[in-house]
């Protein structure tokens, strides 16, 4: 059957996030540099909102400089033996990490806000406000460089929305330290520091579903699996379709396993690759291991009886 079909390399594949490695580091230098500046403004200023969006400029450069590694790794050690799968994995256990670390500086930031709220101190507008204006420059070109690569990568993604909420905080810091500025009212640093806080908890919680689904191996939402094994039992020579897998092994990677038992005088290649066509061009499983087996094989009976 060789002769009549090819195969892709999962292990020699390149992930989604390493084609945007040159774009993930300029912006975790840009966010590295700018988060120690950040960090001593807010501690200058004693203001929470930017004392906030330094915490999520760390988180940033966490998170970027995981998504980093993660794919320095999967591309140096993809072709070891003993990874057969390479290790496109570690690009979802970054997202994964990035999203948890997230949301416990988000749990942070909403709790020191309302204690704020009761006893507002002074902030420092002017010097608040220049800061907090140079940070949304940065996130500003961060974000660009991050928005192609969001869409096709959730290490990307993480590092991404980490980014765009960063974003968002600079704007709230801004406008903080004008009304701070104008007005005097101490309450207004804590409220913007709260709305960020706010903002950046459901678009984690998203992340780590996003993460949590690929881990444990859930087929991706766009495929429907019940149709599919329909779709293949339907092909021409095949009897029935059973033992049917389909999972995510990183972004933008699915990959699926299935057993076509054929019919009675079936040609076995022409059900291979009609097979492994429709999986990739219907269903975007482009990595798939399926087995033909002759009618008169017996071995997986308890499969069809049990799977499905």
């Amino acid at each position: 059957m060789g002769d009549h079909h090819t195969h892709g390399s999962i292990a020699g594949s390149q992930g989604a996030g390493a084609a945007h490695k040159r774009r993930l580091l300029i912006a975790f230098g840009l966010i590295g540099a700018f988060f120690v500046v950040e960090l001593a403004g807010g501690l200058f200023t004693n203001s929470l909102a930017l004392l906030s969006d330094a915490g999520h400029m760390f988180t940033d450069v966490l998170g970027l400089g995981m998504a980093l590694a993660a794919i320095q790794v999967a591309d140096h050690r993809r072709s070891a033996p003993q990874h057969s799968f390479g290790l496109y994995r570690l690009e979802i256990l970054a997202a994964l990490a990035n999203a948890l670390l997230l949301f416990a500086v988000a749990l942070w930031i909403l709790y020191e806000a309302v204690q704020r709220l009761s006893d507002p101190p002074e902030v420092l507008g002017l010097p608040m406000l220049v800061v907090g204006a140079l940070g949304l420059g940065v996130n500003l070109v961060a974000y660009w460089l991050l928005r192609d690569g969001a869409s096709q990568s959730l290490n990307v993604e993480g590092a991404y929305l980490e980014v765009l909420a960063d974003t968002l905080g600079s704007v709230g810091v801004v406008v903080a330290a004008l009304v701070t500025q104008w007005t005097g009212i101490g309450w207004v640093d804590p409220v913007f520091g709260l709305a960020i806080g706010l903002f950046v908890l459901p678009r984690t919680w998203r992340l780590g579903r996003k993460a949590l689904r690929v881990l444990i191996q859930a087929a991706p939402p766009e495929v429907d699996v019940t149709g599919l094994r329909h779709q293949l039992a339907a092909l021409e020579g095949v009897a029935s379709a059973h033992d049917l897998h389909v999972w995510t092994l990183t972004s933008g990677m699915e990959v699926g396993s299935v057993h076509l038992r054929l019919e009675p005088g079936a040609d076995g290649h022409r059900v291979l690759d009609r097979a492994r066509m429709l999986l990739r061009e219907d269903h975007g499983v482009a990595h798939a291991t399926v087995q033909v087996e002759p009618d008169t094989h017996a071995g997986c009976g308890d499969c069809e009886r049990t799977m499905w």
